[in-house]
């Protein structure tokens, strides 16, 4: 099952299990097949573990996990922190960027749903800040931006970026009158490196422009087909020596 789970993975969080899941050959439809899904992404990251997600709301809510919880009974939230073994993060995106994070020295992950909303309200921050009160140090952690909206891809309007602070205007860049393209990849690891991680990449997929490899929200509602298809990111902490 998992040979058949396309997964992008990143020198930057070597030695950490992880992955940046893309569609799912089991797939009939945009989320037929999920439990399949998640126990493929669970096989091949760590078989045996507990695939531990939230409700996403787009919100700066972060979840430390101390015990897996059943996935009908996940809360609310965009980011997940843990230094438990045998547990793996997970996150759905569809076009918002998925970010994963290590502490390898500490012991501590972390996985955050960084769409518009929840960078601007400051899940980033906040993920950073959960690590470090499980043992963290921000100047240790690194991070890896997943599949998102590329900008090239993503036209916003002017009423969406006078809702940003005027120090973000380098994220958008004029297109047709009365819009602009928005960095979302650019915005997310500015404040990440604002925030003081020790080291963010950026793996550039656009999933509005690969749609063999990836469900994309606003190609879907722009081509008038299912919206609610999403891909998985995950990661966990390697299993002890």
């Amino acid at each position: 099952m998992a040979d058949a789970l396309p997964c992008v993975q990143t020198d930057v969080l070597a030695q950490t299990p992880h992955g940046f899941f893309g569609r799912f050959a089991g797939e009939q439809g945009a989320n037929d097949g999920m439990p399949r899904y998640r126990r493929a992404v669970v096989e091949k990251l760590m078989p045996g573990a507990a695939l531990v997600m939230l409700r996403q709301t787009h919100s700066a809510i972060c979840v430390c996990v101390a015990e897996p919880w059943r996935h009908e009974d996940r809360p609310e939230g965009d980011a997940l922190v843990t230094r438990g073994r045998g547990v793996v993060l997970g996150l759905v995106t569809a076009d918002c960027a998925p970010v994963l994070l290590t502490d390898r020295q500490a012991g501590v992950i972390g996985a955050a749903h960084a769409g518009w909303r929840g960078a601007l309200g400051g899940v980033l921050e906040n993920t950073v800040e959960k690590m470090e009160e499980l043992g963290a140090a921000r100047g240790r952690i690194v991070a890896a931006i997943g599949p998102a909206i590329a900008q090239a891809s993503y036209e916003v309007d002017e009423a969406f970026r006078s809702g940003f602070p005027a120090d973000a205007a380098r994220f958008f860049t004029v297109g047709r009158p009365g819009h602009f393209q928005f960095d979302l990849a650019g915005y997310v690891a500015n404040r990440l490196q604002c925030a003081g991680v020790g080291g963010v990449a950026n793996l550039a997929l656009d999933t509005y422009a690969q749609p063999a490899l990836f469900h994309s929200y606003r190609r879907a509602r722009q081509q008038g087909g299912a919206t609610d298809g999403r891909q998985i990111s995950a990661i966990a902490l390697p299993a002890r020596a």
